[in-house]
């Protein structure tokens, strides 16, 4: 059967090209991870900052909880586009933890972007309003100040278990006047603007905590691995294989090593829009691989490929929507409500693409010279209007679309040479004569008939009998 269509596929190309272009085969894969390991084995070896390969950051953390700690604890954690911090009241073995309690404060947008002091005023700030709070199922140890955790998941360069120096900001942040400087010192200045009586005993990134916090309940715990707004992965390494630590003094002999994989590379699979995307960033060609997978970006990513679709395709009809201009219009909390949509409707989609991207044209207002193709589970739904009417099969999700493209064509000539130009009234008054035609070239689902010169003799003869 010949295939032909008067119709744009560009929507369907854009995506099969993108397919295409992300797929990971064994191999690739094979390749990445030997590349990554080449990256980290140089980055445990590199003697100055940056050096070749991955920054390998030791955590001066040589030793993890056993579950015997006691006492009050607070944690302060900045990560992202929110800072959390939490109070834990621990009982030891017995009694583990006894009483939590945390709080999550969003972050500006304008404060990402704003001076070193400003942002640690304002994490100083939310902290002291947390720990006025604090009830009677806490309480500090006699003689003991209340000490504080901070995690900190931005690259440092830490010189000890509580202090470290900011090597540059990630994650969207471009915070003037703090590279190169102790965090852990700013943090405190910010505290004692604030009169907080509390300080911080150890820095760590998020992935050690995460580390330090699951070893606690399992002791057979050697790594952790982050993705969130960002990425990244840390795992408890050999003193003996950290070239780079050569002289350093452990009493355990091991340490944990924060690796920064998201400033990785070596070998990605990359898209036109993760290079677009890399490019209009505030730090081109820097955290490749944070920016192919979390979640700071990957509704941008979308955003620029709905974008080109609309454009290029016209996805969602003659007109762009002008929102779907804006960058970082769609966070990836917005595709996981769109991907955990399974109604039939798909009502969550419709409603987020129209609150956030201000697409608002339904599928059925789209210009009918554009196919449309809808995939749902297993099945394709493949349609097209005609006039006032509307065409649709639904198919198995492995069948060829163009293929039922033509057959719904072949159907719709085949109609109107036998009703002499074919209109509703047609179709609802000789249903039975439809179904006489449905069955000349479709049987039991499958195409039996292509040719629309046998099939209209056929009908002719049937005609006859009646």
């Amino acid at each position: 059967m010949a295939l032909r269509s008067d119709v744009s596929l560009t929507p369907t190309r854009i995506l099969t090209k993108l397919k295409h272009n992300c797929a990971t085969p064994l191999p690739l894969l094979q390749q990445v991870a030997q590349a990554m390991s080449a990256d980290m084995r140089a980055g445990l070896a590199a003697q100055s900052e940056p050096g070749p390969g991955l920054p390998m950051i030791p955590s001066y953390v040589e030793n993890l909880p056993t579950g015997n700690e006691k006492g009050l604890f607070y944690a302060l954690d900045l990560g992202g586009t929110n800072f959390r911090v939490l109070r834990v009241q621990l009982g030891g073995k017995d009694e583990r933890v006894i009483a939590t309690e945390f709080d999550q404060v969003s972050i500006p947008q304008d404060l990402m972007f704003a001076t070193s002091q400003e942002l640690f005023d304002f994490i100083a700030l939310g902290l002291a309003k947390f720990a006025a709070k604090e009830d009677g199922r806490f309480h500090v140890s006699s003689g003991r100040k209340r000490e504080i955790g901070f995690t900190f998941s931005f690259p440092v360069k830490q010189t000890s278990i509580d202090s470290g120096i900011l090597i540059k900001w990630t994650k969207g942040f471009a915070v003037s006047g703090t590279a190169g400087r102790d965090v852990v010192a700013c943090l405190n200045e910010a505290m004692e603007r604030q009169e907080l009586d509390m300080r911080v005993s150890a820095l760590v990134n998020d992935t050690v905590g995460t580390l330090a916090g699951a070893e606690y309940w399992d002791n057979d715990v050697i790594a952790a691995v982050i993705l969130g707004t960002g990425t990244n992965a840390c795992y408890v390494e050999q003193m003996s294989a950290i070239p780079k630590l050569k002289g350093h003094n452990s009493s355990s002999q091991k340490m944990i090593i924060s690796t920064e994989w998201g400033a990785f590379s070596n070998g990605l699979p990359l898209t036109e829009f993760d290079r677009e995307m890399d490019a209009a960033s505030i730090n081109p060609g820097e955290q490749i691989f944070e920016k192919t997978i979390s979640g700071m970006y990957l509704g941008e990513i979308v955003r620029r490929v709905l974008l080109k679709m609309a454009e290029e395709g016209g996805l969602f009809g003659k007109s762009v929507p002008q929102k779907l201009s804006t960058p970082f219009i769609l966070g990836t909390p917005d595709l996981c409500a769109m991907q955990q949509d399974c109604s039939g409707d798909l009502l969550a989609v419709g409603s987020l693409l129209y609150d956030k991207a201000g697409v608002h044209r339904l599928v059925v207002n789209r210009d009918p010279k554009y196919t449309n193709f809808v995939e749902f589970r297993t099945h394709k739904i493949i349609y097209r209007r005609y006039a006032g009417l509307f065409f649709s099969l639904c198919v198995d999700i492995t069948d060829n679309e163009l293929a039922y493209l033509e057959c719904i064509h072949l159907f719709v000539e085949i109609l109107d040479h036998f009703f002499s130009n074919v209109c509703e009234l047609d179709l609802v008054f000789n249903f039975h004569k439809v179904y006489l035609i449905l069955d000349e070239f479709i049987l039991a689902g499958e195409l039996q008939e292509t040719s629309k010169k046998a099939i209209i003799e056929r009908m002719g003869e049937l005609e006859k009998l009646e």
